[in-house]
């Protein structure tokens, strides 16, 4: 493996759902001699594309988790990451951005610039990583790649540039014609690996040199030499290919290419692109913390050298079939078999075991690693997103992690599977920041959490697969409460004999709904009425009563009680009295103040293209929503709106049905509020139901 850090490549493999990214992945492991022989994601083989090798991965035809190999390419190593393209793995996508250098944004022929386009842009442009795109499928009915182009600029506001016209398209794409060389390429051979370099069609002259001229327009933007040479005429390939650099490694450019993975055309020119164009670990600009001993922070720019301590990035965790992987980002510093290298995290020094360098779901031993590479450490017990140094207190930035949205109660069948799902569930908390699981101490239920109803259905599925433990799922118990709306008396006498001493208590005063949603107890006995000892006691019995009200059964909330008097007996009263007097109080008196069930609301954020306004809002008021506020902002509609819990089941995918899958939401709690007539009915029936079976 190359020791030149300006060899080295990092990049990830980006784009919608079903554009063909694993596909692309697999063309370029085949045509560096990685692999010797093409699999399909859907094969008919049935062995499936290298990069996909979980089993769940073959069947669906989807990538779900990212997956890291290597190859070689012209002298670079290429350490290539493929990501998923569904919304709801895109804390895969983010953590891969996170710790690549470049990028390849892979399109659809056909369909263009679409929603997973627009949020992997987004998170390309949080972490500024330079990107090329290819504009796969080419050989599809209906491609267009000069749209997409214009796509790529008018939607994703992205200076693309096209490198290259195709010759032919859909079943008629033959080949490419570089702008730069002005020559056409036709890929021949079995599986496309025989490069034939030829003139330019006559019926495609024309066309070339109006493209080139635009092309070159847009690049001299980058070179005052090229721009010179323009009015010269004195242009070569090498000012071209140094102008170009400097506009991708700025973030000012994005040169476009394209092909058809599956036909085998255009891959081999998009990896001369890669080691051309995309930049070296050398080429980017990283910092970090460090913790000084007074415990402020100061930020340093990393080296990239291998001579400097190590800072390393533990960006994702997973668990192979040889133990927990910890895959790592090496930014400068050298990593050693059994040396010692420190979490900043915890403070804790590792033993560094086996190393190893990741091809999918195979590995290849390596006894050291230095600045620039991603490989893979074993038995290194950290978290997703810590940082290992050689000694330092040194801390990465962290990673934008998205809030989960969609929420399922898994319930396992018997103790057996109790004990296989608690083992699954922490394994995944720790491999996935997106992924969530409580235990809801109302309801007793385990509560798990995530991106969408897919990433949570992957979940389920991995719990019953890969540990062997049977599950059900149902909807989580919204969590309800109640209240009050107006002060009543009481007055309420506990009498018990049964030989001996007794009990006895009397408790009068008011009880009613406090103001800031709190429980409030106020003594307002005068003379010794209650002695001071029991007053305590009084509080107590209001105070435990809250768990369970009576009107809907949930907990109720706000209520305010004051104790004006009472009496007790010398030989017959006790805390225990009064504790009982006070609950039994609340319970003969609390439906007398016309109770109340209250419903969470949830503020929920919905961004998407402006054109679907009307249709995002429309999926609003279908549930019971209350707008609080749109903005606008170069054709993106942000809508702020309030909805009850319950009524947001499921609308992650009916959003993503009425705007294309171009919008996304997050959402959190507001506030309680008084529930409708028919939904209070409901609640009532159920509590009313639950006691009779004498639940």
């Amino acid at each position: 493996m190359s020791d030149d850090l300006s060899r080295i490549r990092n990049i990830g493999i980006s784009a919608h759902i079903d554009s063909g990214k694993t596909t692309l992945t697999e063309r370029i492991l085949y045509y560096t001699g990685r692999i010797r022989a093409i699999h399909e994601v859907r094969g008919k083989d049935g062995v499936g594309a290298t990069m996909d090798s979980m089993e769940l991965e073959r069947e669906r035809g989807i990538t779900i988790q990212s997956a890291a190999t290597y190859t070689t390419w012209q002298g670079h190593q290429v350490n290539i990451i493929d990501t998923p393209g569904h919304v709801d793995f895109t804390i895969e996508v983010e953590r891969a951005l996170k710790v690549l250098d470049g990028a390849i944004l892979v399109l659809c022929a056909v369909a263009g610039v679409q929603s997973q386009s627009i949020t992997v842009d987004r998170q390309m442009r949080r972490y500024s990583v330079p990107r090329i795109a290819f504009v796969n499928k080419c050989d599809r009915s209906g491609a267009n790649p000069a749209r997409v182009t214009e796509q790529l600029r008018d939607k994703l506001k992205l200076n693309a540039v096209m490198m290259q016209i195709p010759i032919g398209l859909e079943d008629k794409l033959e080949g490419l014609v570089d702008l730069v060389t002005m020559k056409a390429f036709r890929f021949e051979g079995e599986n496309g690996e025989k490069i034939v370099e030829t003139e330019i069609p006559a019926s495609l002259q024309l066309e070339a040199e109006a493209r080139r001229e635009v092309m070159l327009d847009a690049v001299s933007m980058f070179s005052d030499e090229l721009m010179e040479a323009i009015l010269e005429d004195a242009v070569t390939e090498e000012m071209i290919h140094a102008a170009v650099r400097k506009g991708v490694l700025d973030g000012e450019l994005a040169p476009v290419y394209m092909g058809s993975a599956y036909k085998n055309k255009g891959v081999q020119l998009l990896l001369d692109a890669v080691v051309r164009y995309l930049p070296a670990p050398t080429d980017i600009t990283n910092t970090a913390l460090r913790v000084e001993s007074d415990g402020t922070e100061t930020e340093f720019q990393l080296s990239s050298s291998p001579e400097d301590p190590l800072v390393a990035n533990a960006f994702k965790l997973e668990e192979g079939p040889y133990g927990q992987l910890t895959y790592i980002r090496i930014y400068q510093g050298v990593v050693h078999k059994g040396s010692d290298i420190y979490n900043s995290r915890t403070g804790r020094k590792v033993k560094v075991g086996r190393i190893g360098r990741m091809h999918a779901d195979q590995m290849e031993e390596i006894e050291e690693a230095s600045a620039g590479d991603i490989i893979a450490l074993f038995g290194v017990d950290c978290a997703s997103g810590d940082t290992f140094t050689g000694g330092e207190r040194v801390s990465l930035s962290s990673m934008h992690v998205p809030e989960p949205v969609v929420s399922l109660a898994v319930t396992p069948v018997d103790n057996k599977a109790s004990a296989k799902m608690s083992k699954a569930l922490h394994r995944f908390t720790r491999e996935d920041p997106t992924f969530r699981a409580a235990v809801d101490p109302e309801t007793g239920d385990t509560i798990i959490s995530g991106m969408g109803e897919l990433h949570l259905e992957v979940y389920i599925q991995r719990i019953k697969r890969e540990f062997g433990a049977e599950v059900s799922t149902g909807a989580p118990q919204v969590k309800y409460r109640e209240t009050m709306t107006k002060p009543v008396e009481f007055d309420y006498t506990h009498k018990k004999q049964t030989g001996g001493s007794g009990q006895y208590a009397k408790v009068q005063g008011i009880l009613g709904p406090s103001e800031d949603g709190e429980f409030h107890f106020e003594n307002k006995v005068v003379g010794g009425r209650i002695p001071s000892e029991y007053i305590g006691a009084c509080e107590k019995g209001f105070a435990t009563s809250l768990d369970e009200g009576r009107y809907i059964g949930h907990p109720v909330q706000g209520l305010k009680v004051t104790l004006v008097d009472g009496a007790s007996h010398a030989v017959d009263s006790s805390d225990m009295a009064f504790t009982t007097a006070c609950r039994a109080a609340f319970r003969e008196f609390y439906l007398k103040g016309k109770p109340v069930a209250l419903e969470p609301l949830m503020l929920v954020s919905i961004e998407g293209p402006g054109e679907y306004q009307g249709d995002i809002i429309k999926t609003l008021m279908q549930r019971r929503g209350v707008i609080v506020g749109t903005t606008e902002d170069e054709g993106f509609i942000r809508v702020d709106a309030n909805v009850p819990l319950a009524e947001m089941f499921g609308y992650a995918t009916v959003l993503r049905s009425a705007t294309a899958g171009k919008a996304e939401f997050t959402m959190e709690f507001a506030r309680y509020a008084p529930a409708p007539a028919e939904v209070a009915e409901e609640l009532v029936q159920a509590y009313q139901t639950r006691r009779a079976e004498g639940h």
